[in-house]
């Protein structure tokens, strides 16, 4: 089996669009999606963001 890892940068704006475009294009099966959170701290506190998703894709035919 191959598999493929993918980087998709992202913003809070955009999150859910680029995933589901990325998603649409994708020839072999999506195992899993791993978001990056780092923590940022803003006036109103401590909170989250996701800079990037990283997408694991098993290849199709591939041994």
């Amino acid at each position: 089996m191959k598999y493929k890892v993918h980087r998709i940068d992202v913003n809070r704006d955009n999150i859910q669009d680029k995933l589901e475009q990325f998603l649409n294009k994708l020839n072999g099966e999506v195992l899993a999606v791993f978001p990056n959170v780092k923590p940022t701290f803003q006036l109103m506190g401590a909170t989250s963001k996701v800079d990037f998703l990283l997408i694991v894709e098993k290849i199709n035919g591939g041994y």
